[in-house]
Order: C-alpha cells, then sequence, then structure tokens
C-alpha cells in the first residue's frame, strides 16, 4: 500500500497540467495563510487575548465562527468571518430554490442559470457579510477586559471601517475558493476551512508529545488512549462517508434516428450521510445563540440572581459539553436538520419523474408515485443511520475529553455518579481525560471529509491520463464524499 501511494505521488507529479494545478492550489492556500496574519486595525491585541482567555467565548457563537474562520476570529484579521457567510448564502439560495420559481427554473437551465443563481449568491454575501460586520464591529467597542477597553478610539469611524475590513476579507477568501475550484484541485471552498483547522495541527501534536512525556503515567496513558480513539473515529467517518445504496435503474430501450439502443441497467448511488457536515454546523450554532444573546443581555452571572442569573444559569448548562441538556438537545437538533436538509437536496418526486421522462424506471416498482414512494423509504432509513452517525460523532470527542456529567440525571443521576467515580477504570465517563485534544467531531468530519474529496479529485485526474491512481492497479478507486 505505501509502494503505491509512493509511486502515485510520483504520478502526479509526472503529469504537468496536475503538477500546474496542486501547486496553484498551494499557493492560493499560502496566500490565505499570509492574510490571516493581517489585524484588523483599531483593536487592542493585548486585551482580545485577556478576553479570550477568560474561556466563556469558547463556547458562544464566537466559538464557532473562530473554529470555522481557522483561527481568524479569535485575532479579528481581515479573515475573521471566514468562509462562512458564503456557506450561509449558498444554503438559503438553495433552500430558495424550493419555494421560488423563478430560481427553480433558473437552476432548471443548466450552466447559464448556475452562472446566475452563483452571481446572487455573490451578492448576498456581501449582504450577509456587512450585517455580520456591523454586529462584530458594534459588540467589540463594547467589550472591556482587565487591560481596559478593546478597542481605544470607538465610534462610526472603527464601525465603518471593521465593516469594509471584513467584508472585503470575506469577498477576497470567496474569490480564492472560486480560483481554487476553476484552476486548481477540488473544491475550493472546502480546501479553504481545511487549511484553517489543519494549521494548528503542529501545534497539537507537540501539546500532546509533552503531556506524554511529562505527565503521570495515568495520564500518558490517558492520552494515549485518547488518541487510538480519535484514529477508530476517522476510520468509522472513512467508512460511512464511503457508504451508499445502490438502487437499480432500467433504461427502457428507445430508438435513436434509425438506431435502436437496447435495455441499460445502471444503478442510483445514494449514500448514507447525504446531508454532510452541514448539519452539525447548524446545530452547533444553534447551541451557541443563547449564550451569545444573554452576552448582550448581560445575563453572564448566574449568582447575580433574578431572570437574568436563572437564564445565565441555563446558558451555562446548554454551553457546557459535559451536561445531559446540551447533549440531548445537540444530538436532537443534528438529527432534525439532517432530515430537514436531506429532505431539501434530493426531492424523491421530482426524481421520480425525472426517471420517468427519461424511459427509466426501478425494476419491480412502478413509475411515478410508487418510485417516490419508494425512493423516500429507503432514503429514510439511510438519513436516520446518517443522522445518528453524525451525532455520534459529534458527541464522542466531547465525552472523552469533558466528561459526562450523569449527576443531572433525573432519578438516576446520583447513584450512577457514585459507581462511576468510585471505579478507577470507569471514573473517566465522568470527568474526561482532562486533555484539550485538538480535533473535536466537528472538525474532523470536515478534514476527513475534504481528505477524501481532494484525494478523489486527484484519483480521477491520474485515471483519465491512464495512471495508476492511491490504490494500485486493481481498478478499484477511492470515493470520497462526492465520489459516486
Amino acid at each position: 500500500m505505501l509502494e503505491n501511494f509512493i509511486n502515485s505521488i510520483r504520478n502526479v507529479l509526472a503529469v504537468p497540467d496536475l503538477r500546474k494545478r496542486i501547486l496553484f492550489t498551494l499557493a492560493m492556500l499560502a496566500v490565505y495563510r499570509i492574510g490571516s496574519h493581517v489585524r484588523t486595525p483599531g483593536i487592542d491585541p493585548v486585551a482580545l487575548a485577556n478576553m479570550w482567555n477568560r474561556g466563556d467565548l469558547q463556547r458562544s457563537l464566537a466559538g464557532v465562527l473562530d473554529l470555522f474562520s481557522g483561527g481568524n476570529f479569535k485575532v479579528i484579521s481581515i479573515f475573521a468571518l471566514g468562509i462562512m457567510p458564503y456557506i450561509t448564502a449558498s444554503i438559503i439560495l438553495q433552500l430558495m430554490t424550493t419555494v421560488s420559481a423563478k430560481l427553480k427554473a433558473l437552476q432548471e437551465e443548466g450552466e447559464l442559470g448556475r452562472r446566475k443563481i452563483t452571481q446572487y449568491t455573490r451578492y448576498l454575501t456581501v449582504v450577509l457579510c456587512s450585517m455580520q460586520s456591523f454586529g462584530i464591529a458594534y459588540w467589540l467597542q463594547n467589550q472591556v477586559t482587565d487591560s481596559g477597553s478593546l478597542v481605544p478610539n470607538p465610534g462610526l469611524s472603527f464601525i465603518a471601517l471593521t465593516m469594509l475590513t471584513l467584508t472585503t476579507g470575506t469577498t477576497f477568501i470567496m474569490w480564492l475558493g472560486e480560483q481554487i475550484t476553476e484552476r486548481g484541485v477540488g473544491n475550493g471552498i472546502s480546501l479553504i476551512i481545511f487549511a484553517g483547522i489543519v494549521i494548528g495541527l503542529p501545534s497539537g501534536v507537540s501539546t500532546l508529545y509533552e503531556k506524554i512525556t511529562s505527565a503521570s503515567t495515568g495520564t500518558a496513558l490517558g492520552v494515549i488512549a485518547l488518541v487510538i480513539a480519535m484514529f477508530f473515529v476517522m476510520a468509522a467517518i472513512v467508512f460511512v462517508e464511503r457508504g451508499f445504496r445502490k438502487v437499480p435503474i432500467n433504461h427502457a430501450r428507445r430508438m435513436v434516428g434509425r438506431q435502436s439502443i437496447p435495455q441499460q441497467q445502471t444503478h442510483m448511488p445514494l449514500k448514507v450521510n447525504i446531508g454532510g457536515v452541514i448539519p452539525v454546523i447548524f446545530a452547533a450554532s444553534i447551541l451557541a445563540f443563547p449564550q451569545t444573546i444573554l452576552g448582550f443581555a448581560g445575563a453572564t452571572d448566574p449568582a447575580q440572581g433574578g431572570w437574568r442569573g436563572w437564564l445565565a444559569n441555563f446558558a451555562l448548562q446548554l454551553g457546557s459539553s459535559s451536561h445531559p441538556m446540551h447533549m440531548l438537545i445537540y444530538a436532537s437538533a443534528i438529527i432534525f436538520f439532517t432530515f430537514f436538509y436531506v429532505s431539501i437536496v434530493f426531492n424523491t418526486d421530482e426524481v421520480a419523474n425525472n426517471l420517468r421522462k427519461n424511459g427509466a424506471f426501478i425494476p419491480g416498482i412502478r413509475p411515478g408515485k410508487r418510485t417516490a414512494d419508494y425512493l423516500s423509504e429507503i432514503l429514510t432509513r439511510l438519513t436516520t443511520v446518517g443522522a445518528i452517525y453524525l451525532a455520534a460523532v459529534s458527541l464522542l470527542p466531547q465525552v472523552m475529553l469533558g466528561g459526562f456529567q450523569v449527576q443531572y440525571i433525573p432519578w438516576i443521576g446520583t447513584w450512577l455518579d457514585g459507581v462511576l467515580t468510585s471505579n478507577p477504570i470507569t471514573s473517566w465517563i465522568t470527568t474526561g481525560v482532562g486533555i484539550n485534544f485538538y480535533f473535536g467531531g466537528t472538525s474532523l468530519l470536515i478534514v476527513v471529509g475534504v481528505a477524501m474529496d481532494t484525494m478523489n479529485q486527484v484519483e480521477s485526474q491520474l485515471i483519465m491520463r491512464h495512471y495508476d491512481g492511491f490504490l494500485g492497479p486493481r481498478g478499484r478507486r477511492l470515493r470520497g464524499r462526492r465520489g459516486l
């Protein structure tokens, strides 16, 4: 396997066009990382670092923004908004195609319609960036830390400058992503998010190594067990992301001119995880909203009493990754958004009508409504498995890192907490391993999924040029999330 991989790398470098695409992609990602070090003017960096050291921002919407911006939001660089406004705009336009007849018609026009929708997505991205940057600027200038005010010179000029800087930065990232998609390899937007997450991998590995070498034997064994568990989680992600259900499709005999084309048999691949990482992003954002809004309202201290104290305590429990209520709502939100998103992106009635128009049918199933019902039944089963898989992958790292506060479970919580904590083998379930591992569940989904997509793109380019792929000359192909 290693020899095949080395030969594939040689083949990649031997193809001039593919080599240029890879070098261009690396150059664009380098530009993105250089821009990440350019800070937005008017903000005190010392006060900003002190504000993040408090720890409460990690559980708010700011922590979610920082994750998908590759750490840019933590330093408020010119790329602080990241690519999330563009992704949000794309999702909004995708959802709007189901309710707007005009957008639906544009989507069905082919390449010209898709270009217009892309243009609308860019315009909507600028609007969303303006709104988000205004809120961030207003929030920043009202923050006071132990080192003083976060913005030494607040006012309209700071808000205008911050809006212009952050909006321009996201627009530039959007342009970089489109250039990588057209002239590089793979999906440029996904690669930018991927680069932002993995950039901290060397420091994370260094931290883990220091903990293993300097900590006690028990802690070192916990770190090793955590790393092994993460490898098993990554293997599970690869296994599920490559999984799909083949639905047999027969094409009836038809005449093309004077030539009779015989009946053809193909299949429709339905992925186990059609929603990808989008449901996890939605769920994380929804959970982060209450604490963010209460932070604006001043309800942040549970000890202040009254309704503010009650709301602050509720937000604290909701933001605690080890609290049962957080896990229950988080898992429920992931499952709900998985079914919701899949119902939007895969319309069984439309697919059934397209099959009937093209003279195709599923063996043993009547065309039309029966086909739609059959596909809906299969899709429900696959989506159920995919939703449970996303919830498990998202929650498992949280349980291992922070534990599971079983004492808050009604009726049996106190008894169960005593049983688990009294046993040294099971005590980590309630407390976690106490190590801040770099990759969480969402990060793992993104990193592994994008890596599979990129390798699949390179694999396709190699096979198209009659080179062996990453898995050797036996005819096997590496399937990414889109490798259907």
